[in-house]
């Protein structure tokens, strides 16, 4: 007659093999990439901050040298003297007077003379 029935087992539900184990080795693949990748750059960065450091300390040292070598003071060097007036002749000094005015212009241009220097040595030629 009947048969007792048998309890009712739920349907597993089969799940794909293929595309989830695949995805993850993609995932983990580029993943492990990217750190290789960024863990090569970091010793790059850490190689030329070395050598820029090496460098810097090359050169300090240079100057360290070039300081001690050289006088603590070194005098500026020597400017040129302002040309002295000499007594302008009153028949031919227009253009004597005119060319020594713009000698002493282009002294004060080049900053061999200051505008006070200038002044005085001006003065003395109009005189």
């Amino acid at each position: 007659m009947f048969r007792p029935m048998r309890p009712i087992r739920p349907v597993r539900a089969v799940r794909p093999v293929g595309r989830p184990l695949a995805r993850g080795l993609v995932v983990g693949g580029a993943a492990y990439a990217a750190g290789r990748a960024g863990a090569r750059r970091a010793a790059e960065e850490q190689d030329q901050d070395r050598a820029i450091a090496e460098l810097q300390a090359e050169q300090d040292r240079a100057a360290q040298q070039q300081v001690g070598q050289q006088p603590a003071y070194a005098p500026p060097p020597a400017a040129a003297p302002a040309p002295a007036a000499a007594p302008a002749a009153p028949a031919a000094g227009g253009e004597d007077v005119a060319s020594k005015l713009a000698q002493l212009a282009q002294l004060v241009q080049q900053g061999l003379l200051t505008p006070e220097e200038f002044a005085a040595a001006k003065a003395r030629l109009l005189a």
